[in-house]
């Protein structure tokens, strides 16, 4: 399987290219992203994708030099847990 980053999104694909996981993150006007959905196939569930996912949004958020916040509860509350992000979370 592969993370493959698109626009204000990275997915899971395997190798026949099908999405098993996906987030999706949008910026407001001023730059602030909100990361809306983080969803991950029951077939691959278990699996830590999606904290990989939730973990390349951050990421390439803060590559971006930008914050976050998160109205999806699943990447929220890994956002909590990872104190590391604190400097781009912003609840």
């Amino acid at each position: 399987m592969e993370l493959v980053q698109g626009e204000n999104k990275f997915c899971i694909k395997d190798d026949s290219g099908k999405i098993l996981g996906e987030i999706d993150f949008l910026a407001d006007q001023n730059g602030k992203y909100d990361i809306v959905h983080t969803e991950v196939d029951p077939s691959v569930g278990g699996q830590g994708w999606a904290g990989k996912l939730v973990q390349a949004a951050a990421d390439y958020i803060r590559s971006e030099g930008k914050k976050t916040s998160a109205a999806c509860s699943y990447a929220s509350r890994w956002l909590q847990r990872h104190k590391e992000y604190d400097d781009i979370y912003e609840p």
